[in-house]
């Protein structure tokens, strides 16, 4: 037995089919999730309010079957074309049945019985900035109680932050050639708490402050270019 090593990855699943066996609380926190992303189906013979919902809504689909009883066969029909199941049905038989069917078909896993292939993290994010947190199964407890430390690190200034970066990025592209000065004025931009304070109050205020760095880095690159070309 080999020690499974996961490496963290974003990965766009807008056009993605995941399936999900199981209705419970725990078919429904994973439905919750994925529909935000992919297209998702839940397969049960019962299904939570809040899946129901979900389906109301158009947000999932969802297929009524007694899972116990379901052959092979349809298991693999039902996975044909999945990017990603999820075996969350309260039979941990079946779970595994479907697991193995699964990787057979080299689907992706995610297992609430055991480690599959694909470990969801417990997730922050502000505006771009994602931050997934895993203990890779060890402990979730852990991952949640991290989750809520750093939420008070990362704020929601951090989707500010990462908008002013990209607007200040193409404009520099525009003005300077020199990559280690783009660098360094978008580092300076970072470290600078005027421009962090200033969020709390507009973030105009704050893209000023960030332009003005830009500009005074841009001025003193021209005088040291001038002073060379005397020199």
């Amino acid at each position: 037995m080999y020690d499974r090593q996961y490496m963290p990855l974003f990965l766009d699943l807008s056009f993605q089919k995941i399936v999900i066996f199981g209705g419970g609380s725990v078919g429904q926190r994973k439905a919750s999730l994925f529909s935000k992303f992919a297209q998702v189906t839940v397969i049960s013979e019962d299904f939570s309010e809040e899946i129901l919902a979900l389906h109301e809504s158009n947000k999932i689909d969802i297929v009524q079957i007694n899972v116990n009883e379901i052959p092979s066969d349809m298991i693999r029909s039902y996975l044909e074309g999945a990017f990603l199941v999820i075996p969350a049905t309260s039979n941990r038989e079946l779970n595994l049945k479907i697991h193995l069917i699964a990787s057979d078909m080299d689907i992706f896993v995610n297992s609430v019985d055991s480690k599959g292939n694909v470990i969801v993290p417990s997730v922050i994010k502000r505006g771009p900035v994602t931050v997934g947190i895993s203990t890779l199964g060890h402990s979730p407890a852990l991952s949640r109680y991290t989750r809520i430390k750093l939420e008070h690190t990362i704020t929601p200034n951090y989707a500010d932050m990462a908008h002013l970066q990209d607007e200040l990025r193409t404009n520099l592209k525009e003005r300077i050639d020199n990559q280690p000065l783009r660098k360094q004025i978008l580092w300076d931009v970072l470290e600078d708490d005027r421009i962090w304070d200033a969020f709390e109050e507009s973030y105009e205020k704050a893209y000023n402050i960030a332009y003005d760095i830009m500009l005074e880095h841009i001025g003193n690159h021209a005088d040291k270019d001038s002073k060379e070309q005397l020199d």
